[in-house]
């Protein structure tokens, strides 16, 4: 994606290009192929290494947006090693041995039901002769979801929903799931005993915790049903009965002895994450001639809130030259959240970057944010691209308006802003950058007008 020019190119261009190059780092066969390696029989994964000939029959199970992907890489990887497997995925992928299954995201539905019911099947028909390799990825804990017995479909989506739209943050959500779930919090490590289970975890969760990513299919259980009431009684009005009567008929999950038994023979490795991301982006900035900085990759809380802290830095990078002179880039990695209160479309990353405009008052800074599986909340775009020519002052009434409602994808789709990415086959949270030109650089309005949308690309 580098470009040949006497002197860095704009900050618009470099903004795509930093979130593209971050995006393509994770994708998962890009990340298999790093990370796992087979010579022979003789297959390394993370520094682990095993000896296929010592299993009778190789695997693969899992799921989450970037499963498809992982699964097709998997596939190349193991040759005629692998016996055959199950993934549910949003984004398809071409296979032989493993079949994909269609699944919905955000919310659980009846297929993601059904396959995940499928994929435990299929782990229960594992034995100590067989090497289970589970494909964990973000995005799991809606399309790998069988609730636990006595919980209907529609509770889970009710309660699924309105933790989402609650502003709760990605645990709380989490603890409620892996309580309520016969899959989440260890049960598909569970089902698959005594076979050996090694987790592939491509990381949607600030700080990487196995237990937090698809809510732990394969880490040992951790949810009690006083930590996931608490969550739903914080955050919700009202709780449907058949959740209250299974949290108030379970006993607490936390390991037993035979339950740390059961975890003996596996093991997680988180893959890609993040910073798989964040790393890419920043080479790509200096390779433009922008100087890069990393913010954090832990960055949570209200997205507009971040939006317009992020711009404000970005301001005062090219008013004083801090924390870096210009030309820079700074990158940032987590995952916001939206508190939800009416009608309105959009994202955490549309908000965030919607609500930056209110602080960039001169040319010159570009403020850009995508989910990086391409769908930013339950919109078709991956997020938004903003500078200070995307509103005008006649225009700062609607767009605070728009920020109320969180109304955000149509007032920003009607300025070109959004990025669409369509369906990437990965997902390592949010990524965000603030690219910091000169205020005298005439590019970015050259390349608006070269250009009838410069800010979409096919992932």
């Amino acid at each position: 994606m580098t470009h040949d020019h006497t002197k860095p190119p704009s900050p618009r261009t470099v903004a795509l290009d930093c979130l593209h190059a971050g995006i393509d780092a994770a994708q998962p066969r890009e990340v298999v192929r790093r990370t796992l390696s087979r010579d022979g029989s003789m297959l390394t994964v993370a520094g682990e290494t095993f000896d296929l000939d010592d299993f009778s029959r190789v695997v693969v199970l899992g799921g989450g947006n970037a499963a498809g992907e992982m699964a097709a890489s998997l596939e190349s990887v193991l040759g005629e090693h692998l016996t055959h497997g199950i993934v549910v995925t949003d984004t398809p992928a071409e296979t032989t041995r493993i079949k994909v299954r269609p699944g919905d995201h955000p919310l659980p539905t009846e297929r993601n039901r059904d396959a995940a019911r499928d994929i435990l099947d299929a782990a229960r028909d594992a034995d100590s002769e067989t090497l289970v390799l589970a494909a964990i990825s973000g995005g799991g804990s809606a399309l790998l979801s069988a609730p636990a017995d006595g919980i209907s479909l529609d509770s889970f989506r009710t309660v699924t929903d309105g933790l989402l739209r609650s502003g709760a943050d990605i645990h709380d959500i989490n603890t409620v799931r892996r309580a309520l779930s016969s899959v989440k919090d260890g049960g598909l490590a569970r089902a698959a005993v005594p076979a050996r289970v090694v987790g592939l975890i491509v990381s949607d969760v600030i700080g990487d915790d196995p237990s937090v990513v698809a809510s732990g299919p394969t880490y040992a259980g951790q949810a009690t049903p006083e930590n996931a009431r608490a969550v739903l009684h914080d955050f919700l009005d009202a709780i449907p009965e058949d959740i209250e009567t299974t949290l108030d008929g379970r006993e607490t999950t936390a390991a037993e002895p035979d339950e740390a038994d059961a975890f003996e023979r596996v093991t997680n490795h988180v893959i890609a994450d993040n910073w798989t991301a964040l790393n890419a982006a920043a080479n790509q900035a200096s390779e433009h001639g922008y100087t890069p900085l990393v913010l954090s990759s832990r960055i949570g809380g209200e997205a507009s809130d971040v939006g317009r802290t992020h711009a404000a830095i970005g301001v005062e990078c090219l008013a004083t030259g801090n924390p870096l002179d210009p030309p820079a880039v700074l990158l940032s990695g987590g995952e916001t959240t939206v508190t939800v209160d009416g009608d309105g479309v959009g994202g955490p990353n549309q908000e965030f970057a919607l609500a930056a405009t209110r602080e960039i008052d001169r040319p010159g800074i570009v403020v850009a944010g995508i989910d990086t599986d391409g769908l930013d909340g339950s919109t078709d775009a991956a997020g938004a691209l903003v500078d200070y020519e995307t509103i005008s002052p006649e225009q700062q009434a609607a767009a605070r308006a728009a920020l109320r409602n969180h109304d955000a994808y149509p007032f920003l789709d009607d300025r070109n802003a959004l990025i669409e990415t369509g369906e990437t086959g990965t997902n390592v949270n949010d990524l965000r950058a603030v690219v910091i030109g000169q205020a005298d650089d005439d590019r970015d309005e050259r390349e608006r007008k070269r250009t009838s949308d410069g800010r979409r690309w096919t992932s």
